[in-house]
C-alpha cells in the first residue's frame, strides 16, 4: 500500500437490542445523532410500534426464567455485566463525552460512578428480600410469611440527559429484583445505551430481559403503556405532558407506575427504586398445637 493511500473510516453500525439479537427498526427508519455541538456522530434506528411491541414478547418469553433464578445467580449475572463494562471503559468514556458534552476526565467519572452502579445493585439481589419482607405475628395456631415477587414487564422511559448513569440508574433495579425491561433510550443521546445492549448480549443476561429501543418516547411511549401485558411503566425520561398521557394509558390495566421527580443520579440511590417494582405475597402456613398445653411451633 503507497503511502499516499487513504484508509476509509469504517462506521458503527447502532441497532437495537431485542430478545438478545440485534435487528434494525422494523420499520426501517433511523435519524441522525449529533454531540453536544451539533456534529453527526451517527444514525440510530428509529423505533416502530412494532419494534415495541417485539421487545414487549421478548421481555414476556424471558421472564419466567429470569424471575424463577436464584437472587444470588442474578447478583452474579449483574456482577459480570459490570466487569465487561469495565472492559469497554474507553469507548463508554468517548461516547457518553460526546453525547453530554463532558471532558474526557468527567466522562470517566460518570462511566466509572455507572459501574460502580451496577456493582452496588448487584449486591443487593439477595437481600431485597430480607429488608422487605419477613414473618408476620399473627394470633392463632399459624404464622405467615411476606416475600417480595417481580411486577413481572416493566417499561423504563430512560433520561432523556442523564444518557449513562442516569440510564444504568434505571435499568439495574428492574432486573435486579427478578423484572424484564423494555427501554426507551434518550431520544437526543441513545447511544451509549444501544452499546450498553451489546455489553448486556456479551455478558450472561439471557436475551430478552432488557431490550433497548432507541427513537420518540413520545411515539412508541402510549403503545406500551397501554399494552395489556406490560405490568409497570417507569417514566423517568417523559416530559411532563407525555407523563401524564402515559399514565393515564397505563391505568386500563392497573400498572404499577413511577412518576418523573427531580433526581441527582450522582446521589446513592436506596433500594426506592427495587422497591417500586416489587409485589408482596403472603402465605399462610397451619402450625398445629403441641400437648395439652396449647402451645405451637
Amino acid at each position: 500500500m503507497s503511502e499516499s493511500s487513504t484508509r476509509l473510516s469504517v462506521f458503527k453500525t447502532y441497532k437495537l437490542y431485542v430478545g438478545g439479537k440485534f435487528p434494525r427498526s422494523e420499520s426501517g427508519r433511523v435519524y441522525e445523532v449529533t454531540d453536544s455541538k451539533g456534529k453527526w456522530i451517527a444514525n440510530a434506528p428509529l423505533s416502530s410500534r412494532k419494534d415495541a411491541r417485539d421487545a414487549v414478547v421478548a421481555a414476556r418469553k424471558a421472564f419466567g426464567g429470569w424471575s424463577g433464578a436464584t437472587a444470588y445467580n442474578r447478583g452474579q449475572v449483574l456482577y459480570r455485566v459490570a466487569e465487561m463494562l469495565e472492559g469497554r471503559r474507553d469507548q463508554f468514556v468517548r461516547e457518553v463525552g460526546e453525547a453530554e458534552g463532558l471532558s474526557k476526565s468527567k466522562a470517566a467519572a460518570v462511566v466509572d460512578a455507572a459501574i460502580d452502579r451496577w456493582v452496588w445493585y448487584a449486591g443487593w439481589t439477595d437481600k431485597i428480600a430480607q429488608v422487605v419482607g419477613g414473618a408476620n405475628p399473627v394470633a392463632g395456631p399459624y404464622f405467615n410469611l411476606s416475600t417480595p415477587e417481580p411486577t413481572g414487564v416493566v417499561t423504563v422511559v430512560a433520561p432523556q440527559e442523564s444518557s449513562f448513569l442516569g440510564l444504568v440508574s434505571v435499568i439495574a433495579p428492574v432486573i435486579a429484583t427478578g423484572n424484564t425491561a423494555v427501554v426507551v433510550a434518550s431520544e437526543k443521546a441513545p447511544l451509549p445505551a444501544l452499546s450498553l445492549g451489546e455489553v448486556l448480549a456479551t455478558s450472561d443476561l439471557p436475551g430478552g430481559v432488557v431490550n433497548i429501543l432507541s427513537g420518540k418516547a413520545s411515539e412508541m411511549g402510549p403503545h406500551l403503556a397501554a399494552h395489556l401485558d406490560v405490568n409497570a411503566i417507569d417514566l423517568t425520561g417523559a416530559d411532563a405532558d407525555l407523563a401524564r398521557e402515559l399514565e393515564i394509558a397505563a391505568a386500563d390495566n392497573l400498572k404499577r407506575v413511577l412518576r418523573p421527580r427531580t433526581e441527582d443520579f450522582t446521589e446513592a440511590p436506596g433500594t426506592d427504586r427495587m422497591t417500586t417494582f416489587l409485589e408482596t405475597k403472603t402465605v399462610w402456613h397451619p402450625t398445629g398445637s403441641l400437648g395439652a398445653s396449647g402451645s405451637s411451633y
